[in-house]
Formats: C-alpha cells, structure tokens, sequence
C-alpha cells in the first residue's frame, strides 16, 4: 500500500524531510518578487478589464431587466476596479511584507504533486492524439448549439412570490350585489385548500386614479402556507391547478398570476396577464369582433391559458333623455331636472363634517331601495309651480342604453385587448405559435392592426439589445487580450476559450430544464469573462515556457527540436498548474452553493449560475488540455515558416 502512495505522490515523505527548506537573501527575495508580480500583474490586470467589459450588456439593459441586475453589474464593476488597482500597488507590497523565511518546493505540497501525476499523463495523451483531441472538442461544441437551440425561451425566470393573485372577469353590467356574492363563494372555495392560509378579496377599485378597475374584475390575494405544511408532491403549480377546478363558475374567466409580477406588467405594459394582444382601430364594435377573432384563433395552443377579450362593449348606462316640450307644459327648465337627478341619483352635498385634521362632506340621496330599478327612478318626483308633483317620466325617457364599459386608448388609438397567461410551456415558444396561427388564420380590416404585449415585448426588447452588444463586446474583449500580448494570435488563442465555454454552460441549462431568458444571457456574459481570465494566465505561463526554452537553447529550427518543443510546453502547462486550477475553483467555490439555495430569490439565481457553472468546468478543461495543444502547434508552425519562435514578452 505504501508502494502505491509513493507512486501518487512521489518519493515519499522521507524524502521532503531530507530537503531543507531554502533560504534566500533579501536582496534575492525582492527581485524574485518583482519580477513574478510584473509577470502576472499585466495578465492579471487586463482579465478584470475583460470581466469589466463583459459586463457591457447589462448596463445597456433596460426596463424591468436593467432595474433587476444594474445592481449587480455595478457592484461587480467596482469591485473589480478596485482590484485591478490593488493587483499593480498592494499585492506586490504585501508579498514583501509577508513572503519572508524559508520558501518550500512546489513538490512539497501533496495535492500539487496529485494533481501533477494525474495531469501530465493526460496532457502528453492529448498533445500525442491532436487531431482525437480537437475533434471530440468540435463534436462536443456542435451538440451544444442545437441544445441551446432546442430551450425554450422567456423573459424572465419567474420568481415564486410565496402568494397567488387570482384575477377572474365576469360580465361588464353585473350589478355590485352579485360581485359580492361570487366575491363570497370563491373565497369560500379557496379556503378550503389546506395549503392556504389566507384570502383576501376586492371587487372594484379603489378611491384613487392609480387603479382603474371595473366592478366585474376581481382581485383576489392568496397567501400560502409555509412548504413544510404542504402536502407531500404537491407544487404551487398543482395547488393553481386544483383551485382552477374548484373555481369554474359560469360568466367568470379565471386568471392567475401572482401580485408583484401583475402590477409590473400592468405599469410597465398595460396588461395584466403575461402576454396580451393589443387590437388598435377606430370603431370599438369593430375592435371587439377582430378581438373575438383573435381569441377563436388563440383556442387549442398550447400553454395558452385564462384566455379571455378585454370587454370593449357591453356596459350599461342609465340615459336619461329630458322632453323640452313637457318641460314647457309644466313651467320647468333642464337645470329643474338635473338637479333633482343629482340629489336623487348621485347626490347632492350639503355641509360637511369635521374629525380632527380631517374634513369629510356629507352628500345626500334617495335610499337604495328607491333607486335601484328603472321603474323607481322614473317614480322620481318633481315639483312644479302650478301642478305640483309629477314624476320624473312625464318630462323625461328613462332607459338603460348599451355602451362601453371602459375606453382605452393607446397613442391617440381605440384599443382592445386579447390576454392570456402561459403554463405547462415556455412564453417564447407559446407566443411564436400563437404568431403564426393569428397571421394565418385572420384578416384584418383596413385601418387595424395587433400589437403583442406584456412579458413577450420586454423578451423582445431584452433580446435585441443583447444580440445589438454582444459583437461589439467580443470586440472590445479581443483588443484587451490584444494589448495584454501585443500579438493577435496570442489573443485569438485566449479568446478562443469563448465558445468552449458555451459547451458546460449549455448542458447545464439543457439537463435542468431552464428556459433560455435574460438571467440565462447575464450568466453566460459573466461566463465568458471568467473563461477568458483563465486562459490568459495559461497563454502567460506557456510563453514563459517559450521564453526559458529560448533563453538556453536558442531561437532557431537548428537549435529546437520538436521534442524539445513540446517538453517545454508542457513543462509550461503542468508545472503550473496550481494557479489554473486556485483560478477556477475560486469560481466554482462561489457559485456551486447556490444550487443548494431555496426561499425567495433563489429560483431567479439558478439560471444565472448554471452556465457559469457548466462553462466554467468545461472552459477549463479546454485551457488545461486543448490551449496548450493549440500553441504548441502554433509554435510548430512558426518554426517550419519563419526557422524561429515569434516568443512574446507578456511580462511587459
């Protein structure tokens, strides 16, 4: 047994207790410093100018998207600012300060020596199998791409606000008593899920102009109980779908959503459903049969549910018509009326009352009783000067007229609106569908047209802007690696580590389930930051291997075998190795955790991590194996063309 962990480890403790460690003098020891500080410090510098620049998109987000993660872009922005800084001024000092004594081998260090043992076999495999190597890295990237292609898309992962807001519509004309009481019946209903712990209730509006809201939609806040007391399987999926079925009442078009994402689509859009189709004309009757159209069109694809028109016609209005003929007979003018329907009907003020610092007017009116039928209100009596009371149907025609419950207008157009929420299925891809079959199966009259709102215009705006930047990202990036170098091959090389990348952070997306939104393209931006980093420091410790090499050989084809090539280069690759991989578990020792995360938020930073954390695991395979491949065969190459190693200062 002792055998085989020396034969892991190398030679064995005994050994490492024979070496000494070295003492080196002071003198020695700073220069050694300054020269690894100004090795590192320009590769290290311009990395975090890298991460920096890759965070470009999300600050050029906006809405609802650039609210959400701007926070996040300038707190990462600043702390790397901060550190690029310390990186050329404290590190060094501080390594002066602290590096003193006696320094030990790398060998001594157990985990390296593992780690060295494992490595450098592998690395001598892939530089002996090139073209294996590339090809199972190709293969790998092309499966990747039709992945991402397959996902589902989306605005944004939908955060679980731990309640339900259940926002049914009935009939425009019903009356407030019958509001009431479906009002009554559904909570009623609710509450006899035994997840629930509370219901909350409101038909109407309020006393404000901020919510407009007719008497025939309802809101209705559901507040859950804590998970633990759920029963066993059941997701808040299942509970939306279970109250669905408990709460089909004839008239009523159910809708769920949940209260914060509702109130931001209705600000932000206009909807209040995740996706609406927003008809513009001219004539309301017209803008309600192209919205049944639309709807009847809507029926069947799937992940379209609570679909229901914005009622556009319908409502109902008490008109009362004044005979100015019989007005004269009776010796009374239009104000004579309109004053007695104002007491009688709205009502009229007569004083007012004060309590505290607040004022309240007292209004008088006829008791319900009194008014709430045609017939009443026609009984309304009128005085007159010479034949006393008469009613109000014998100066007026009282009827109750159809019309609009509510006008809505977008840039100076009638709109309408057709609305639907998406379950069971991605918005991008339900929305598409729905697209198609609208353009196939209608035709609009002249003078309209649709607009698709809601969540599917922030996921269309979010992702132009993204696909606007991107280019100009990698852009910028490819300049920093190429004043980092001062080589555009040695950039390339660097920057190539991009989109295998993309391998990790793509099957990771794929294998749980997520669909592709703006959380998922902010965690690969930070991806590609990271991965880039990474390479840079393998490209510099690659170079210093080129340098030593020419340093004791010389630069020429006489003098450098390709033997004595390819030792370098690996010499380069695994005597390193430590840094590479403290570089990349840094980043997996950040972000693994929050795949254990749970509670309120953690369904929004799942999506964000899950690329960076595939890409990164993949990212620095292909640094660790292929890069160094790649430069090897560069190098290969200049020695064939050029009879010497274009060898690059990166310690500049």
């Amino acid at each position: 047994m002792w055998k085989k962990i020396k034969s892991w480890f190398g030679s064995g403790p005994k050994n490492y207790a024979k070496r000494r460690p070295v003492e080196i003098p002071e003198e020695e020891r700073l220069a050694i410093i300054e020269r690894s500080s100004i090795q590192v410090s320009r590769g290290v510098f311009y990395s975090t100018i890298i991460i920096i620049t890759s965070f470009l998109p999300v600050f050029l987000l906006t809405g609802q998207e650039g609210k959400l993660f701007h926070p996040l872009a300038w707190t990462k922005t600043f702390i790397l600012l901060v550190d690029a800084f310390l990186v050329v001024t404290l590190a060094p000092v501080m390594l002066s300060l602290f590096m003193k004594g006696r320094f030990k081998d790398d060998h001594a260090n157990p985990i390296n020596r593992f780690l060295e043992r494992i490595y450098e076999p592998i690395i001598r495999w892939v530089m002996r199998w090139r073209k294996t190597t590339i090809g199972i890295n190709l293969l790998a990237l092309a499966i990747s791409v039709p992945m991402l292609m397959s996902l589902g898309s989306e605005f944004m992962p939908p955060l679980d606000e731990q309640s339900i807001l259940f926002m049914p519509v009935t009939l425009p004309d019903i009356s407030n008593a019958e509001a009431k009481r479906i009002l009554q019946v559904q909570d009623k209903l609710i509450k006899s899920v035994p997840e629930v712990a509370e219901v909350l209730g409101k038909a109407g509006r309020a006393s404000t102009a901020t919510d407009n809201s007719p008497i025939s939609m309802i809101e209705t806040i559901i507040m859950l109980k804590p998970k633990a007391e759920w029963r066993e399987g059941i997701t808040k999926k299942d509970l939306i779908n279970e109250l669905d079925a408990k709460l089909q009442i004839p008239g009523v078009v159910n809708g769920w959503t949940q209260p914060i994402i509702n109130r931001i689509n209705m600000l932000s859009t206009g909807i209040r459903t995740d996706v609406g189709i927003k008809v513009h004309g001219q004539s309301l009757d017209s803008i309600y049969a192209v919205s049944e159209q639309v709807k009847a069109a809507l029926n069947g694809v799937p992940g379209v549910k609570d679909l229901y028109v914005e009622p556009v016609t319908g409502g109902k209005y008490l008109t009362i018509d004044v005979n100015r003929e019989a007005l004269g007979r009776y010796g009374l003018n239009v104000d004579d009326v309109n004053n007695v329907v104002e007491s009688a009907i709205g009502g009229s003020p007569i004083g007012q009352t004060i309590e505290g610092r607040r004022r309240f007017s007292i209004n008088v009116r006829l008791a319900q009783d009194y008014r709430n039928s045609v017939e009443r209100i026609r009984r309304i009596p009128i005085a007159t000067a010479a034949f006393g009371t008469v009613p109000l149907s014998a100066v007026a025609t009282i009827k109750f007229e159809n019309g609009p419950p509510m006008i809505t207008s977008d840039n100076a157009l009638l709109r309408g609106a057709v609305m639907f929420n998406v379950r069971d299925r991605d918005l991008g891809g339900t929305v598409e569908e729905a697209i198609a079959k609208v353009n196939r199966e209608l035709k609009l009259p002249n003078g309209y047209f649709l607009e698709w709102s809601g969540q599917y215009e922030n996921l269309i705006r979010g992702r132009q802007t993204l696909l606007l930047i991107a280019p100009i990202v990698l852009i910028v990036i490819f300049l920093s690696l190429y004043l980092a170098f001062g080589s555009a091959r040695e950039a390339f090389l660097s920057l190539i580590t991009i989109p295998f990348a993309l391998i990790g952070g793509a099957y990771m997306v794929y294998f749980y389930g997520v669909n592709l939104s703006v959380a998922v393209a902010v965690g690969f931006i930070a991806l590609f930051g990271i991965a880039v980093e990474t390479g840079v420091v393998m490209v510099i410790y690659l170079n210093d291997a080129m340098k030593q090499l020419v340093a004791k050989r010389g630069n020429s084809r006489e003098t450098i075998s390709r033997e004595e090539l390819r030792e370098y280069v690996i010499n380069g690759a695994a005597k390193r190795l430590r840094p590479k991989i403290m570089t990349v578990s840094v980043a997996l020792f950040g972000l693994v955790p929050v795949l254990w995360a749970a509670g309120v938020g953690s369904d929004v930073m799942l999506p964000i991590v899950l690329p960076m954390i595939g890409g990164v695991l993949t990212s620095s395979t292909h640094i660790l194996l292929v890069t160094p491949l790649i430069f090897l065969m560069t190098k290969e190459y200049e020695l064939r063309k050029f009879g010497k190693l274009d060898v690059l200062d990166a310690s500049h």
